[in-house]
């Protein structure tokens, strides 16, 4: 029996866990899924040591870039993200990162994009970040980051975003994990006002079905999006890969 499973923190709400049972029994495969969920990076050498048969993981918050130091390869697209969600483990124990976070986000978004969708924002500045700043660019759409201090890669602060900021921008994407069960009532501070019905607001998060941020930009009359086709889609790519 082949084993996968979900490397992160406080992830009992996990998407992965459901999805792949549900796909290993549905599928009569004899193969089983459990979330590792770990306090440091540093205990996932444990569990690479400890768990036999162990043949393919996923990387979730807030692994997805201090895992990279543990691995023995990077795929070039995950090498160029910066970003790994998707380890799968050779016959020889090698340990290979990919990322198949920007490849669910471009599937997912693709059927919301219109012609004056040429400028997003993204809201924060962690691992699945990148790699929607990735998807971005090979999908031609200009970007720029909105972080709680000022880094060298964002521009924008969530204190300095104005409303003309926001007016520029028509595609907003939440990053971040502020509105994740069980804190619902909370969000991004942005202009929320500065939202009109030429946005598209975008929110990685799941559960809820949806968040705060979606709610308002609903409200203001902009197409809204949560994350669960992108996981499905990532989910699919990582099983693929895989195999």
């Amino acid at each position: 029996m082949s084993k996968f499973g979900l490397i992160g923190k406080d992830i009992g709400y996990s998407f992965s866990k459901s999805y792949f049972t549900d796909k290993f029994e549905s599928e009569g495969l004899p193969h089983a899924y459990q979330n590792f969920d770990i306090d440091s990076v540093d205990d996932f050498t444990d569990i690479i040591k400890n768990i036999k048969d162990l043949k393919g993981l996923n990387v979730t918050i807030p692994y997805k870039e201090t895992i990279l130091s543990f691995l023995d390869k990077l795929d070039e697209k995950a090498k160029e993200i910066g970003a790994v969600n998707t380890i799968k483990i050779t016959e020889n124990g090698s340990l290979i990162g990919y990322n198949t976070d920007y490849y669910g986000f471009i599937k997912s978004i693709e059927p919301y994009l219109k012609t004056h969708h040429k400028k997003a924002l993204i809201l924060g500045t962690g691992g699945a970040s990148k790699a929607i700043a990735y998807a971005l660019k090979k999908l031609g759409i200009e970007y720029n980051y909105v972080s709680r201090t000022a880094l060298n890669n964002a521009i924008y602060t969530y204190q300095t975003l104005s409303e003309e900021i926001i007016g520029e921008h028509h595609i907003i994407i939440n990053c971040s994990p502020l509105g994740t069960y069980p804190n619902t009532n909370i969000c991004p501070q942005i202009p929320y006002d500065a939202i009109t019905k030429s946005h598209l607001l975008y929110d990685l998060i799941y559960n809820p079905d949806e968040t705060k941020f979606l709610t308002i930009g609903k409200l203001k009359g902009a197409t809204i999006c949560n994350g669960l086709e992108m996981l499905k889609s990532q989910a699919d790519r990582a099983w693929k890969i895989w195999n």
